[in-house]
C-alpha cells in the first residue's frame, strides 16, 4: 500500500502509514487524500475542534469496512495533544484528545478518523456548553429542501430571542444550525433551551416539524432532535468527512446560500476549492457568545401555560428528575378504565 509519508503540518511533522489505502471505493480516494483534505480546510476544521473534548469516528479499513467510536484516547496519544477528563451520564469517566492544532487532526486521520465529533464544550469548563446545536433531522418522506424550510423559519425565531445561528449540512439531508452562547448553563439548561425552541418551531410550521421523540409518532417531518444537546450527545463537525460513497463533507455555510445548494455540492474532491476561495465562513463564530435567558422563560412559558415540562431522554440515560415515562407509546400500558373485563371462558 505504499511506504509511509510525512505530513508537515503547522510545522510539525506527522507520520502517515500506508497512504494509498482506499477508503472511498467508489471514487478511490485513499487515506493520504482524506489527510491532505484536512490539511486543505485547516483553519476550518481546527476553529470547529480546538479545545473540545473529541471523539473519534474510525473507518481504519475505509468505509466498506468495520468502523467504531473512539472516546478515550489511546496510550500512544503524541504528548503534544492535550486530553479533557470528562464524565458520561453512566457515572464512567475518560480522557478524551482536545485538538489544538492541525496537526492533530492529520494524526487522527491517521488511524482512520472520517467524522470527528466534538462536544459543546471546551476543556477548561467541561460541564458548561458554549454551543447551543440545532439538529433539523428529516424523516422518511422529507428530505433536505424541507430541512432547509425548517432552517429558514428557525432564523428569525432565533433573532426574536436575541440570538444568531450559523448553518451547515449534516454532510446528509439534514441541517444543523449552531449558535455560539455563554458558557453559564450545564447540560441540561441548555437541553431545556433547545426544546424550548424546538416546540416554538413545531408551533410554526404545523404539520412540517416535529418534536416527538418516538419514530412512530413523527411522520414525514422534520424532527427537531432536542437529545443532541444532551450530555455525551455530539454532531459531526464542520468539515467532517462523512462515511458515505461520495465522501460528502459537513459544509459550513452563509444564510444567503442555504436554498441554493445541495449536500451533494460539498465532498472531498471540492470542498478543498471552496475553502481557498471562500476560506471558513463561520470564522466569526467565536467572536459570539449569547445569551439562553430568553429561551429559557420561553421554556417556563410553556410549561406555566401550557402544561409542557420535559421531553424523553435517550434510552441509556439514567431516569432524569421530571422526565416523563420513557415507554414506546405503541407499547404504553392502556388505562385500565380503556380496557374490556375478562370474560370467564365458561
Amino acid at each position: 500500500m505504499g511506504a509511509a509519508v510525512e505530513l508537515e503540518a503547522g510545522g510539525r511533522a506527522v507520520r502517515l502509514s500506508n497512504p494509498d489505502k482506499i477508503y472511498f471505493p467508489a471514487r478511490g480516494f485513499t487515506k493520504l487524500d482524506v489527510a491532505q483534505y484536512y490539511l486543505s480546510v485547516g483553519p476550518g476544521i481546527l476553529r470547529a475542534l480546538r479545545d473540545r473534548p473529541t471523539t473519534l469516528e474510525r473507518y481504519p479499513e475505509g468505509v466498506e469496512g468495520e468502523s467504531f467510536f473512539q472516546k478515550r484516547a489511546p496510550k500512544y496519544l503524541p504528548d503534544w495533544i492535550p486530553t479533557a477528563h470528562i464524565s458520561f451520564p453512566s457515572g464512567r469517566t475518560a480522557d478524551e484528545i482536545c485538538p489544538t492544532e492541525v496537526a492533530a487532526v492529520i494524526w487522527a486521520a491517521n488511524l482512520g478518523t472520517l467524522p470527528f465529533h466534538p462536544w459543546p464544550v471546551r476543556r477548561e469548563a467541561v460541564d458548561h456548553p458554549d454551543e447551543l446545536r440545532i439538529d433539523l433531522d428529516p424523516q422518511p418522506g422529507t428530505d433536505f429542501k424541507d430541512a432547509v424550510k425548517a432552517a429558514l423559519e428557525l432564523r428569525p425565531l432565533l433573532e426574536e430571542h436575541g440570538l444568531r445561528g450559523w448553518p451547515k449540512t449534516s454532510g446528509g439531508r439534514g441541517v444543523h444550525v449552531f449558535v455560539p452562547i455563554e458558557p453559564r448553563w450545564e447540560f441540561t439548561g441548555v437541553r431545556r433551551a433547545a426544546i424550548a425552541v424546538a416546540r416554538e418551531l413545531e408551533r410554526r410550521m404545523p404539520g412540517r416539524v416535529t418534536t416527538a421523540w418516538w419514530k412512530e409518532e413523527r411522520g414525514e417531518r422534520i424532527f427537531v432532535d432536542y437529545n443532541q444537546t444532551a450530555r455525551d450527545r455530539t454532531i459531526a463537525s464542520a468539515y467532517s468527512v462523512r462515511p458515505n460513497p461520495r465522501a460528502l463533507v459537513s459544509a459550513p455555510l452563509r444564510w444567503d446560500e442555504l436554498e441554493h445548494v445541495s449536500p451533494s455540492d460539498f465532498d472531498l474532491a471540492t470542498m478543498p476549492g471552496r475553502f481557498a476561495e471562500l476560506g471558513d465562513v463561520h470564522a466569526d463564530m467565536d467572536d459570539h457568545a449569547f445569551s439562553l435567558e430568553s429561551l429559557l422563560e420561553l421554556s417556563r412559558k410553556d410549561e406555566r401555560d401550557h402544561g409542557l415540562s420535559d421531553l424523553p431522554y435517550p434510552p441509556d440515560y439514567p431516569k432524569m428528575p421530571g422526565e416523563p415515562k420513557r415507554v414506546q407509546p405503541s407499547r404504553a400500558k392502556k388505562p385500565t378504565a380503556d380496557r374490556r373485563p375478562c370474560r370467564s371462558a365458561r
